[in-house]
Formats: structure tokens, sequence, C-alpha cells
């Protein structure tokens, strides 16, 4: 969701500036921001103290900072750090002009959910041709899980119209994007109207955009368990262009904790999806999200986590420890579990899921699979793309003459395939 908004945030300012690679040339920086971890909170005012030298030498230069910890902190973040020039919420990338030329710096703090929705205020259009592109189809969440400050920073659930999107994929389509990746905090929660002011949801809109002709692969993320319905789990079997691959955070093993966390489901319930989704592809990639360490959470409670993961068995996850975020219900609880239990576990969960990981991507050794190239490699003389399974393939060569190229692969490590094309 940053990256694509980091998109519009450029577009935005398309008319008035030009892109720069390097602060040093820069008259305007935006630091565009995540507030999910606290880590990555404190890395933007470290960031921010980095590049308080480059104001002291440029007196034209300003300095922005939009996103979730921008609508998070709000004026706390000039006082706190006095460099900075403005401070500009997720729901208003639109008004990035006109705030950047208010006189008054108390004027140039903009965090309201406005009723307008920043869905209308963008035109349909990239500055830059992509064999894969991002389009946010919806934006906030409504689930106030216990741990998490998205309702807080984004604000309630909003989906864009279905034509609105369809629009903008079949411009994308044209410029010779070969895949559409579907993005929402809570994105199989969508809802969009549609001409007959009726609501689709993502099913239906997935149909919709198998239509258009050059776009060969779909995905989306991030899903939520509870918004997983029965005719998007059959649409996995059914669909020609749907990718097999699913992000779904279970985030705990445990009903005790999920219930904590406000998840409102039960590992059951999970499961249940996973085997009818399973049932519908058989040869789906799994990907998860866990937090480890919530306040209250027992051995035997992460005990359930990793019989849950054997169970599954998942091709990727991304785990973390937990981090309390401000003005979250889990926030205000005393029971936090000490560092080293919390990093132990974090350890075993993520050896555990690295073996999965690995596991899965044996399975193409010696096989071809069609990779949608998507620019250099990491070393020399190689390129990079993705599976429909959306495993990082590294391979052998320098140009090709089709976005989406065969290749077969000679390795295989934990994260990414390796191979030559054919």
């Amino acid at each position: 969701m940053n990256s694509y908004d980091s998109d519009r945030i450029l577009e935005s300012l398309s008319l008035t500036h030009e892109k720069v690679e390097k602060p040093e040339n820069a008259d305007l920086i935006i630091l565009n921001t995540c507030h999910i971890r606290e880590r990555a909170a404190e890395k933007i005012y470290s960031e921010i103290g980095k590049l308080s030298k480059l104001k002291r030498e440029n007196k034209n230069l300003k300095l922005v900072v939009a996103g979730c910890v921008a609508q998070a902190e709000g004026s706390a973040m000039i006082s706190r750090q006095p460099n900075i020039d403005a401070v500009i919420g997720p729901q208003m990338y639109h008004d990035f002009s006109n705030l950047l030329n208010e006189k008054k710096k108390s004027e140039r703090i903009k965090l309201n959910f406005e009723n307008i929705k920043k869905f209308q205020n963008y035109k349909n259009k990239r500055m830059l041709s992509s064999v894969s592109s991002f389009v946010t189809v919806q934006e906030g969440c409504d689930k106030f899980c216990s741990f998490c400050v998205v309702p807080f920073t984004r604000g309630a659930e909003n989906s864009r119209n279905l034509e609105e999107i369809i629009k903008e994929v079949e411009d994308l389509s044209l410029l010779g994007c070969k895949e559409i990746i579907l993005l929402g905090q809570n994105v199989n929660a969508y809802h969009g109207l549609h001409s007959k002011n009726n609501e689709a949801d993502l099913s239906q809109l997935i149909y919709e955009i198998e239509k258009i002709n050059g776009i060969e692969r779909i995905s989306y993320t991030t899903s939520h368990p509870v918004d997983m319905k029965e005719s998007l789990m059959l649409l996995h079997g059914s669909s020609r262009k749907l990718n097999p691959y699913l992000h779904l955070p279970v985030q705990s093993g445990s009903n005790r904790i999920l219930k904590m966390m406000n998840r409102k489901y039960s590992t059951k319930e999970y499961v249940d999806i996973i085997e009818k989704i399973r049932k519908s592809r058989p040869d789906i990639a799994l990907s998860s999200d866990f937090i480890v360490g919530y306040p209250g959470e027992t051995k035997e409670d992460f005990r359930k986590t990793i019989d849950l993961v054997k169970f599954i068995e998942f091709s990727q996850s991304y785990s973390f420890k937990y981090s309390a975020r401000p003005g979250t219900k889990a926030s205000r609880s005393d029971s936090v579990l000490c560092t080293k239990e919390s990093s132990d576990r974090l350890y075993e969960l993520q050896d555990l899921l690295k073996s999965q990981q690995k596991k899965f991507n044996k399975q193409f050794l010696g096989k071809q699979v069609k990779v949608l190239c998507k620019g250099k490699g990491k070393k020399e003389g190689q390129l990079r793309g993705t599976t429909q399974w959306m495993q990082v393939v590294n391979f052998k060569g320098k140009k090709v003459k089709s976005p989406i190229v065969n290749v077969k692969i000679s390795r295989v490590t934990d994260n990414s395939l390796l191979g030559e094309a054919v």
C-alpha cells in the first residue's frame, strides 16, 4: 500500500516537480511512512535527523512527512522535529501542492478524514509503464484488532467504484502491464458500486478484470479470514488469471490469543478456509502473518501456533515480535513478555517457516516455470522476475523479447529460485 501511495504522491506533484535520484539535489523530500511497528516509526525520526544537515545547507529545501506515522502523531512530530515543514495524513495526498504553499506551518498539518474520497482525487494514469502494477481497490479497516493502528490511521473501510478500477486496469494494460496486484488493508472486504448501483465483491471485480486483454496475472493482498467468501475461494480454482497464491494472516494458532486480539475467527475456521481453497486449487502457495509475544501469550499458546504452522505448511510468511502501538487496546496491557522469551519464540517460528518455504521451493528444482520479468537481478548478467506463486526468480540473461519467460530452475534458496531462460 505504501508503495502505491508513493506513486500517487508522485502523480499529484508531476505537474510542478521533477523526481531526482539524490536527496542532495532535491528542494522537496517526502518521507512516506508506516506506523505498524514501533521500529519503523523510530526510523523515521532517525532519518529526519540525518536530513537536517541538508536543511541547513539548503534553505529552500522542504521536508514533508506523509503516511500513517504522520496521521498518528500529527503536530507532535513538528514539536519533536522542527525541521519538518508539513505533516500530511494518507487521506490527503491529493492536496499536496496546496498544503506545501501554505504560509503558516500550523496550516501545513492535514490529517482529517474528509468526506471527499481519496480515490476520487487521482487521475487514472501512470507516469511510467510497468509489467506489474499495484491498484488500490479498498482502503481502511473496520475490524479494530486490539494490536493494530490501521483503523485510526487509515479510517473506515472504503471501496472504489468498480468502473473506476476497470478503467485504470485497462489504461495500465495499454501501457504494457501484464500483472495486476489488487491492494487494500482488507482487500477481500471490497464492496464497490458498479453501474447498476449494486455492490460488487472482490470475486466479481476479479472476474471483470479477467476480461481485459493483455492482463495475464491477477493477485490481491492483504486479506482477512472473516471476509473470505465462498465465491472467492472457488474463484481460485476456476479463474484463468488469478495467481495460485494467497496471503491470509492468521497471527496466532491459539484461540485464546485470537480472541484477545479481536480477530473474530477461530483456528478451526481458519483451517476450514485453507482446506476449501486447497480443494479448489491444490497447488496454491499460502502466505501468512504471525505475531509472537503478544501480551498474555503463554508457552502453551505459542506451541499451538507452532502446531498450526506444521499442520498447514506455508510457502512464505512474515513473523514479528509484538510491538505496542499507541492508542490500541493491547498497548494498555501489563502482561508483556520479556524480550528474550519473545526473541526465542520468534527464532523458533522463523526457523520452521523458513524450512517450509525452502521445501516449497525445492519442488520446482529442474522444472520450467513461467517468470514475469521485472528488471535486473542481483548479479551482473541476471534478470529478475516472479512466478505465479510469487516466488522471486533470478535468471541468466540481459534482455528478453517477451515479459513472460520460460525459466528452468537449477537452484533454490530459502527466499528465491535461480535458473536460466530456455
